[in-house]
């Protein structure tokens, strides 16, 4: 007994050590990134842009994260989680900085690229490295939690990126788009050095556990990726031939697909619904789906961690989020277009703790870093063109792309799609 209590003692050491700070990395990753959403209400008029070359813009992002996501990912094994994660962040948070400095409709596609390329590694980077310290029927739970940073980022971005685009609007002869991409850039060039000092690559050179806290995690985290390799042989780079991960990127795509045009449009699909309403109270209204992500996220890893059931809480999830944008393709009325688009987005960020903890249950090594990699560079295609799927076929369009999901899940057997033995086809 006293055993088991030492070791839920150290996971939990370990989990109020590494969660929130790398929480609070990916919440700026996640505000960095999307805020050009709520940038559109201002930029896209003031740059003159139309509609499809705004998404063009938004999608342009994939182009260059899409290129460098698995190189970046196969470096930073080589080179350490802290100093590859603290030049993504430092590099991100200049060239978002920089998208004030847009002025058409091609300055506006090379910042994208250029943010796309800088970003490229960070979210399957750390995906890796939670692998290194947390059991497999631990993680999906510690994912959750990590992966809170998408709807936080959007509870407190949104109101935030509503009052600075407000107040600040012309100060200084800028606009309040530009404002907003100067201040919200800045943290992440911080929080970058702040990694250097704080991150440990690898549970061994935890100083801050005790020797026998960091023998004992070390040894049992090589003992699952012994059996990883025994049961999967996926310790190469040959396994990112495996068909189970291109299943993978099938499913993941769907969700790319929503989760970014949500991203995309969330803001403008509010407004359009409330159209009395201040950018500041649409940055609050525009937070709600988002806060009712981070609950329903967090049940759900849970739920699914405590069972060990991954198909179920997936297929759940991906069939909620079809609930909800058909909710707001229905629209009889503003107030059930909101809780459509709050369904939805739940469903969606449900989906992730959960999916990601399927390739790291049958992929180890380099195969590990370059798998989780190729499935959200490939997959984040979808990233690309969600915005403009639903710009020209409709939110209709986007039940339907989550209910493809929500099939394709269901095609992987329930002994398959449990926390021990992932997909089918063992090797």
């Amino acid at each position: 007994m006293n055993e088991i209590s030492s070791e839920q003692a150290t996971l939990q050491k370990v989990a109020w050590r590494l969660i929130p700070f790398v929480c609070l990395l990916y919440l700026l990753n996640i505000l960095d990134r999307a805020n050009v959403g709520f940038a559109r209400l201002q930029m896209q008029d003031d740059l003159g842009l139309s509609e499809q070359t705004f998404n063009l813009g938004y999608g342009m992002f994939y182009v260059g994260y899409l290129l460098f996501e698995v190189p970046s990912n196969l470096l930073m094994r080589r080179v350490g989680a802290r100093r590859w994660i603290a030049r993504i962040m430092i590099s991100w948070g200049l060239i978002s900085s920089l998208t004030m400095f847009a002025r058409d409709a091609w300055s506006f596609y090379v910042l994208r690229i250029l943010l796309g390329v800088a970003e490229a590694g960070f979210f399957p980077g750390i995906i890796l490295y939670l692998s290194y310290w947390f059991p497999d029927r631990e993680r999906a739970k510690m994912t959750a939690f990590f992966m809170l940073a998408i709807g936080l980022a959007s509870v407190f971005g949104n109101p935030i990126s509503g009052l600075i685009m407000q107040y600040l609007d012309t100060v200084a002869g800028l606009h309040g788009w530009q404002w907003l991409f100067l201040l919200e850039g800045i943290p992440s060039v911080l929080m970058g050095f702040a990694v250097l000092g704080y991150l440990t690559d690898y549970p061994r050179d935890a100083q801050w556990l005790s020797a026998k806290e960091r023998q004992w995690l070390v040894a049992h985290m090589q003992t699952e990726e012994q059996q990883r390799q025994e049961r999967h042989n996926a310790d190469r780079l040959r396994a990112l031939l495996q068909w189970r991960v291109w299943w993978l990127i099938a499913i993941y795509f769907t969700v790319a697909v929503g989760s970014n045009a949500g991203g995309a449009y969330f803001p403008k699909l509010i407004k359009a619904q409330f159209t009395d309403l201040s950018t500041f109270h649409i940055g609050l209204l525009s937070a709600l789906p988002h806060l009712c992500a981070v609950i329903g996220m967090t049940l759900v890893g849970i739920s699914s961690d405590r069972t060990g059931e991954r198909r179920g809480h997936l297929t759940a999830a991906a069939l909620l989020a079809a609930v909800g944008w058909s909710l707001t393709a229905w629209n009889p009325s503003p107030v059930v277009a909101l809780v459509g688009l709050c369904l939805a987005q739940v469903g969606m960020m449900s989906m992730l703790p959960v999916f990601w903890t399927l390739p790291t249950a049958f992929l180890t090594g380099a195969a590990a870093a370059g798998g989780i990699a190729l499935i959200n560079s490939v997959a984040n295609i979808g990233g690309f063109f969600g915005p403009t799927i639903l710009g020209e076929f409709g939110l209709w369009s986007m039940a339907a792309i989550h209910l493809a999901g929500a099939v394709l899940v269901l095609a992987v057997p329930e002994s398959s799609a449990r926390a021990a033995d992932v997909l089918p086809g063992k090797s």
